[in-house]
């Protein structure tokens, strides 16, 4: 929309006169409103000040008594103004005394705003504005009379404003045929003044064009001095130094480009005014988020630059970079007379083997942990037993339980890792059979439940009405079953249940089985991380409650064993539901 520069300019110049006129407009109107209906209000004022001196001169406190003379002198003053109704009324009887109309002795609802005359009767001077029958506007003001700081009645004035707004109607239809008139005029202005801009503009466009196509005899005429024309010039000079270099450019460019563009690293150059001059398809990979460059991401290189530089400028530092690790090796390139020009970077992701290597480290230290832990057990429990320190056979047997416990514990964490050692050097062979896979887990549940009845914790099966029958390795599938289940027993609460569902995949090829629980749940932040081997998500609790850290590594691992995979999806304290994804390895059910 408003692709056009010219129409984008002509109607931002039409909006700004526009709502400049609206606003100057209003505010004029506004203006001499308010300014009339002070005017009114001074003159009632006026009027009203008279008035109170004329009843002054009456000396009495009961207006009612000398009702002629205060009539008199209304009609004494009824020239004050042909717009101006005075009336007078009487604090005892409230009525209406003497007036300058013809509504004498008519009450007072029927001809004043009672709101008014009682505001005024409690001695108060109000002013409001009133729209009567018959589209008639008035303004009316109350003012308190006074005899010896006693007040006697009121004077009710009224203004006919008809005139006044009469003469508003007629300037804001002024106002409008002139706010009309300046928008035809700011739209034929803003169209030359548009087209002035925009035409210079074209032009170089259409040379610019020409120029892209490889025809570097293109000079724009400079029609000003301006900043189209620094526009125009900039453009002949760009030309200019184009065609003087292309040549040389040319050969080197081609060579260049074969050796950037299929380099395994990122490479990037940063000329000395801190612009990238050169960027292979590598480095734009690794520093760009959706395609799009950071607009930081110079000033990070630059920074990285002088904090790791040596003596002779070539240093590498590795840094962090959307979430990936990059070892980032640089050295400043020179002109013929050795003046540095700007800085290469070259960018090797190391991610992969960062987070190999922290895998590494981590593995050994969990299992120096898991191994220590036992060991220190076995030892201080046996050197006590040969120190002859335990002459109890009870407590004897007591202490070679615990050294067979731990023993049994290391025996487990042994086998669990030459398990996923044959699983990483790809040496474990299925023994595929077909099986019922409904008696599996039925065999499964059966051997958790004395664990879920210990909890209270109820085991509820929903694949009664499904059969599936697959190809599988029954030990394999049978230990994934049972880590599932035991993990889903171990975290969750007392009288909680535990809903075992089996059916169809998604796709005919596969079943799911799975596994809901109502437990502790899993942190988002620990998501990403639960098939770690040794990684717990809470590592206290889950030391307390035993296992080797190693149950979901090894599910994960035989679910892919069989061409399936397992799924985890989970809310923290709210529960986990663990979904594992099956061939049938046979096309039947």
């Amino acid at each position: 929309m408003f692709r056009s520069i010219r129409l984008r300019f002509t109607i931002i110049y039409f909006l700004l006169v526009f709502i400049a006129m609206l606003l100057a407009g209003v505010f004029i109107v506004r203006s001499f409103e308010d300014y009339n209906l002070n005017v009114v209000s001074n003159r009632l004022d006026d009027i009203a000040q008279i008035m109170m001196s004329e009843l002054s001169k009456i000396e009495s406190d009961d207006l009612g008594a000398v009702r002629g003379l205060v009539q008199e002198s209304i009609e004494r003053h009824a020239d004050i103004g042909l717009r101006e109704e005075i009336y007078i009324i009487d604090q005892k009887s409230q009525k209406i005394l003497a007036t300058s109309t013809e509504n004498v002795d008519r009450p007072v609802s029927e001809v004043l705003n009672t709101g008014l005359v009682v505001e005024g009767l409690i001695g108060k001077t109000v002013e409001k504005n009133f729209e009567l029958s018959g589209n008639v506007r008035t303004k009316d003001k109350v003012y308190p009379v006074y005899s010896k700081s006693v007040q006697i009645g009121l004077i009710y004035l009224r203004y006919d404003l008809n005139d006044i707004y009469g003469t508003l109607n007629r300037a804001r239809m002024i106002i409008l045929q002139a706010v009309a008139m300046s928008l035809v005029l700011s739209i034929i202005i803003g169209f030359l003044l548009s087209k002035s801009i925009t035409d210079p503009i074209n032009e170089v466009t259409l040379k610019a064009a020409k120029l892209a196509e490889g025809d570097f005899n293109q000079i724009v005429e400079v029609r000003s001095e301006d900043e189209i024309g620094a526009l125009s010039k900039t453009f002949n000079f760009l030309t200019g130094e184009l065609k003087k270099y292309i040549s040389e450019i040319s050969s080197e460019k081609s060579k260049l480009e074969a050796i950037i563009n299929y380099m395994e690293d990122g490479l990037i150059a940063i000329n000395a005014e801190g612009q990238i001059i050169h960027c292979n398809p590598k480095a734009g990979k690794l520093l760009t988020t959706d395609g799009v460059f950071n607009e930081d991401i110079i000033g990070d290189l630059l920074s990285i630059y002088s904090s790791g530089k040596l003596n002779n400028g070539i240093g590498s530092k590795s840094i962090s970079y959307n979430l990936l690790i990059l070892k980032v090796n640089f050295a400043p390139f020179l002109d013929e007379s050795s003046k540095k020009m700007g800085v290469v970077f070259v960018l090797q992701d190391i991610t992969e083997e960062e987070r190999l290597e922290n895998m590494r480290r981590e593995f050994v230290a969990n299992v120096s942990h898991e191994l220590k832990t036992p060991l220190t057990s076995i030892k201080s429990y046996t050197e006590t037993i040969l120190d002859g320190a335990v002459d109890d056979p009870e407590l004897q047997r007591t202490f070679l339980e615990v050294i067979n416990t731990e023993a049994d514990r290391m025996a487990r964490l042994v086998r669990d890792l030459l398990e996923l050692s044959n699983f990483d050097s790809d040496t474990v062979r299925l023994k595929r059979e077909r099986y019922e896979v409904n008696s599996l887990i039925d065999t499964c549940v059966l051997k958790v439940k004395a664990t879920a009845d210990q909890k209270r914790q109820e085991l509820v099966k929903h694949y009664n009405d499904v059969k599936i029958h697959a190809l599988i390795d029954y030990d394999k599938i049978e230990q994934l079953v049972l880590n599932i289940l035991s993990n889903g027993i171990k975290y969750s609460n007392e009288d909680s249940q535990i809903i075992i569902d089996l059916r169809e995949g998604s796709d005919e090829d596969h079943f799911e089985l799975m596994v809901t629980d109502s437990g502790i749940g899993i942190p988002d932040q620990d998501m990403n991380r639960i098939f770690e081997r040794f990684y717990r998500v809470d590592k206290a609790r889950s030391r307390e409650l035993g296992g080797t850290g190693l149950g979901l590594s090894i599910a994960k691992e035989i679910a892919e064993a069989h061409g399936g995979d397992i799924r985890i999806d989970s809310e923290y304290g709210v529960g986990t539901k663990v979904t594992i994804s099956l061939p049938y390895g046979i096309h039947e059910v």
